[in-house]
């Protein structure tokens, strides 16, 4: 075949016509110095603090720290694959998260990657893990309730859907149980749950897991977990990509439940990296911007207006105190940035009170404007009885010739701390919980012996559930959210002690 040399050549001069030349930069640099999953990288200009930086060995970093002539990154996998003198590569984006329904029943790391054998996710858009937080034009007052299922919670502590409330106390004095119950009590309230384990033991994490899984609630759950064994860079991100994936089903118009567990453990790994990148520590080691990393990541928590759809971010971010010290550095951080605290104490837990919360230090900002009326109305001398409770039961100690009145409080006081206990996974809907609280404000239990309290209450629930008349009354509760007439409530419970008595 010959080959003419006037084709090649117009063939030439197509191609050099057509040749552009382009320039590719790309910001590359080197490691000077690397360890304890922070490595330091000089060389790359105009870097973003939370750009994401590629290293060799497929170990991926986050700038932290902007420095003169170096920068500090947090590693996010294996740190002893990195060695000084290594190539690392900028990539010019901001660290993301895969989100969206695809999510929905996985157990996750804070990269998004599977910790569940369950296969690989894919998920269709992304979010950065780090974003301002909703303005104040964009959102709406609490308006809804987010009902937890614990009687003392909702009647004494109620949550709104856009709430912040912390949970704080010492350890093992029943947090995580009160998270996971609330959770369990969103089956078929349309609401998405996200349960973030911070710091962590691996054997705690699966028993969430299991126990959700038990009750129906990973159908609607995401677990983001960065484990005590994980490094201290994911146990940072946790709670950030946690949020991150709340955000764009909030943004979809639907409302969600955030659990972070528990940001002590969060502020103590961000201790670790500012000591390691040479921040000045302040007080406790902390470094100065410790309540900053709190209130961006909680102030994502909203409540939207209807012009953006209203949906709605609850979070319920869990503290452990020390000897139940709430004036430490973290716990007083932290309760100035929520709407409220449920403060759980040792002393209530250990004595049998379960769930052990102190209603004298728990309190909720903006719950009880999302309160169900019914709940509202019945609960309202529910805080004074207690308290007043409290203070006779510790002066009476003293003394055993008590006049009538005292008797008389001492006795409601008994009966209602019986009511408000509630055994663990044993959620109750809020018609059920305004049907006890009548009966005690009303006076019906005090002739109940204290050891008949608990067998009062499961017969009066089924009274009401299988009763013709009363179901009516219940029925009436659950659609109107407001309690019935007052008389013919009063007469179906005096129906019923005919019979239990």
């Amino acid at each position: 075949m010959k080959l003419d040399p006037l084709e090649i050549s117009s063939l030439l001069k197509e191609q050099i016509k057509k040749y552009e030349l382009e320039i590719k930069t790309e910001n590359v640099g080197s490691v000077i110095s690397v360890g304890d999953g922070i490595a330091l990288v000089y060389g790359i200009d105009k870097a973003m603090s939370g750009e994401l930086l590629v290293f060799p060995n497929g170990v991926y970093g986050m700038v932290q720290n902007l420095e003169k002539n170096h920068v500090g990154a947090i590693l996010l996998n294996d740190s002893t694959l990195v060695q000084e003198g290594m190539e690392v590569k900028a990539t010019g984006k901001i660290l993301e998260i895969g989100v969206g329904e695809e999510l929905i029943g996985r157990v996750i790391n804070p990269l998004g990657q599977p910790l569940d054998g369950l296969g690989k996710i894919e998920t269709k858009k992304t979010r950065p893990i780090e974003r301002k937080a909703t303005g104040v034009i964009d959102r709406q007052s609490v308006n809804q309730p987010m009902e937890t299922g614990i009687k003392v919670l909702d009647a004494l502590v109620p949550i709104g859907r856009g709430q912040r409330e912390l949970i704080i106390g010492d350890r093992q004095t029943g947090k995580t149980s009160i998270a996971v119950d609330t959770i369990i009590n969103q089956k078929d309230k349309d609401v998405i749950c996200i349960y973030v384990a911070i710091g962590q033991k691996q054997s705690t994490v699966l028993n969430v897991y299991e126990t959700l899984k038990r009750f129906g609630a990973m159908d609607y759950s995401i677990i983001v977990a960065a484990s005590a064994s994980d490094p201290a860079p994911l146990l940072y991100l946790a709670p950030y990509s946690g949020v991150s994936i709340a955000e764009e089903f909030m943004f979809d118009k639907k409302h969600v439940l955030i659990i972070y567990d528990d940001l002590t453990k969060h502020a103590i790994a961000y201790r670790e990296l500012s000591l390691l990148l040479r921040r000045p520590p302040g007080r406790e080691a902390f470094p100065g911007d410790v309540f900053y990393l709190h209130s961006r990541l909680l102030e994502r928590a909203a409540k939207l207006s209807d012009a953006l759809g209203g949906g709605s971010i609850t979070a319920l971010p869990i503290i452990e105190t020390q000897e139940g010290d709430i004036s430490a550095y973290i716990p007083t951080n932290v309760i100035s940035i929520t709407d409220g605290q449920i403060f759980l104490q040792s002393q209530l837990f250990y004595s049998g009170i379960r769930p052990a919360i102190n209603a004298g230090l728990s309190v909720s900002r903006v719950g009880g404007a999302a309160q169900h009326k019914a709940i509202k109305k019945v609960s309202g001398t529910l805080r004074l009885d207690l308290a007043s409770y409290r203070e006779l039961e510790a002066f009476t100690q003293f003394g055993s010739d008590l006049d009538d009145a005292t008797k008389a409080k001492l006795d409601r006081g008994e009966r209602t701390v019986e009511i408000l206990k509630q055994g663990l996974h044993e959620t109750m809907p809020f018609e059920l919980q305004a049907i006890s609280i009548f009966a005690l404000s009303k006076g019906f239990l005090d002739q109940i012996k204290i050891q008949d309290v608990k067998r009062f209450e499961n017969d009066l629930h089924q009274f009401f559930l299988t009763d013709k008349e009363a179901s009516k009354l219940l029925n009436q509760i659950k659609e109107t959210k407001d309690l019935p007439d007052i008389d013919k409530l009063s007469q179906e419970i005096d129906r019923f002690l005919t019979d239990f008595m």
